[in-house]
């Protein structure tokens, strides 16, 4: 099966075709750096992850773009508190969303455009709205998009046109979702946006510009430089960027160049605590700095995230996320067994081609299921499935090649999900006492004291420290 995706444009699941193969465009809908990102923006950062995971190992060369909104009204609200200028907020907060991305192991963007950055872009962008007839000078001295010259505005969303406020204006970024009005795509200059330097000059006036106007002159110029085309093959973002956000997107885009904006839309759930949408509106929010300190796990966390599909709520829970590290560190002990037992064990064609099988089998169904609109539940248990499958041969002793062609599978598939446990890092103290109680331990099961190795193997797990007996002698790990 070919990749089928869940286009929110057409509300149905439908064959993913790229405008030049094998090359895709993505683009996603970056932080606001105003403050650190939450674990429920990196849900749907890691969806992301996926996609482009699942893209590239399906023979796609993906260009990927995401933003970083550096001036918006939140921003500028923050800066004003903070008695800072623009960069000085955000600089630091863009830097914590680098880290935070690499801790939780997402493959860095191609390219990540500051909407600061993109002024001579966005400028251009409402002039050639302006000289199409699609903006306005407002009478406060602001531009706006004329939703009435826009006559598909609401497809996305799909707003009924009756509830469009024709020639009503907003200049918020963030207004009321079921008014959708004439929007801003250039504010005018006010005293706080001097004040922080979040004003530039415009042949429409001085001012800065609408946040739903910066993705839209970022990702064009950004593919219109590099590709000369002036459509996605893929945009994708979080649920609540349907409207406005997106939706404004494709009106100034496609009013702009009268081409397509996007093939293609993709859009992931929120990640919900107590039901509750995770959000700094909220105050119920987590960030990776908090996982870090908590001592959750990369692979805990991205194990908890793909059990769920990216269309479906997820519930962050304690018992989810134990359930989760569970999980992860099964995967990373049989990756160890299996890796181990690439020199030993049943060499004969039984040995070898059960496991063999078993590989095979796995690699086709993760595929299946990830063609599936990324239906990474299903590709997770799978893997699951071959853990148990595979773990049963190497108890009858299969091994040697076998093990060695299943880990050569496994390693390819895992990396699509990247769920495995990292290293821990161990204090020398624990690692001194845990090798001097591991040998103890050898030393009474080797004089038939089972009754004292079974009290070491209790008192070692006491102090987190996990041990495997292997035909090469025993491991430990701290878990």
């Amino acid at each position: 099966m070919s990749l089928q995706l869940y286009n929110t444009l057409t509300r149905r699941v439908e064959p993913f075709t790229a405008l030049a193969p094998p090359r895709v465009t993505l683009y996603t809908c970056g932080p606001t750096v105003w403050n650190f990102a939450h674990i429920g923006n990196f849900r749907t950062f890691l969806f992301e992850d996926l996609l482009r995971r699942h893209l590239e190992g399906s023979g796609f060369e993906v260009y990927h773009i995401m933003n970083l909104t550096d001036v918006d009204d939140r921003v500028i609200k923050a800066a004003a508190a903070a008695g800072k200028r623009l960069a000085e907020l955000t600089d630091p907060f863009a830097q914590a969303f680098f880290e935070d991305r690499d801790f939780l192991r997402i493959k860095p963007a191609h390219a990540y455009p500051r909407a600061t950055r993109y002024m001579p872009a966005m400028i251009a962008l409402i002039e050639r709205l302006l000289e199409r007839g699609v903006a306005y000078r407002g009478d406060d001295g602001s531009v706006y998009l004329s939703i009435a010259k826009f006559p598909t505005y609401g497809r996305l969303s799909q707003l009924e046109r009756r509830q469009l406020k024709v020639g009503a204006r907003v200049a918020s970024d963030e207004y009321d979702k079921e008014n959708p009005s004439d929007f801003a795509l250039w504010k005018a200059v006010d005293e706080v946006d001097e004040q922080v330097g979040a004003a530039w000059d415009a042949p429409f006036g001085r001012g800065r510009p609408g946040w739903h106007l910066e993705c839209s002159a970022m990702s064009l110029a950004e593919i219109g430089t590099r590709f000369n085309v002036q459509t996605l093959d893929i945009h994708c973002g979080a649920i609540d960027l349907i409207f406005p956000h997106h939706e404004n997107e494709i009106a100034q885009s496609e009013a702009a160049t009268g081409q397509t904006f996007a093939r293609c839309w993709l859009h992931g759930a929120f990640l919900n605590v107590k039901g509750t949408k995770m959000s700094k509106r909220y105050g119920n929010f987590l960030t990776a700095r908090d996982l870090q300190e908590q001592g959750v796990d990369a692979g805990t966390f991205r194990t908890l995230v793909y059990q769920t599909h990216y269309r479906q709520p997820l519930d962050y829970t304690d018992t989810a996320l134990e359930a989760a590290r569970e999980g992860s560190l099964r995967l990373g002990r049989f990756r160890e067994r299996l890796e181990n037992s690439g020199g030993q064990g049943r060499t004969g064609a039984d040995g070898v081609g059960r496991l063999t099988e078993l590989a095979t089998q796995l690699e086709t169904a993760v595929r299946a299921a990830l063609d599936n609109d990324l239906d990474s539940p299903q590709a997770l248990a799978r893997v699951f499935d071959f853990v148990s499958a595979a773990n049963a041969e190497l108890d009858r002793g299969a091994g040697g090649k076998g093990a060695a062609a299943a880990l050569g599978v496994f390693d390819r598939v895992i990396q699509l999900f990247d769920v495995l446990p990292g290293a821990r890092k161990v204090d020398p103290e624990l690692a001194r006492w845990a090798e001097e109680r591991v040998a103890s331990r050898e030393r009474a099961r080797k004089s038939k004291d089972f009754k004292e190795a079974d009290r070491i193997r209790a008192e070692l797990k006491s102090r987190g420290v996990e041990i495997e007996d292997t035909p090469s002698g025993t491991k430990w790990r701290v878990v």
